[in-house]
């Protein structure tokens, strides 16, 4: 007698929500939404990237 529950739901893993991406090559190309969560691509041409990304640097000090 087979399961139909529970057993049978852990079986269905396999291709995950995330596959690399084919520009950046982040594990981040979200395959539904066919975009990339970190280069944006798939939705738009230029690249994604925001002043906050990096950590800021306090340049005014002379040493």
């Amino acid at each position: 007698m087979g399961s139909k529950g529970t057993t049978s739901l852990g079986k269905m893993g396999g291709k995950g929500t995330h596959i690399r991406c084919r520009r950046c090559g982040r594990h981040a190309y979200h395959v539904r939404k066919k975009r990339c969560a970190a280069c944006g691509f798939g939705e738009i041409a230029k690249l994604r990237r925001y002043s906050w990304q990096n950590k800021k640097i306090n340049r005014t000090r002379i040493v």
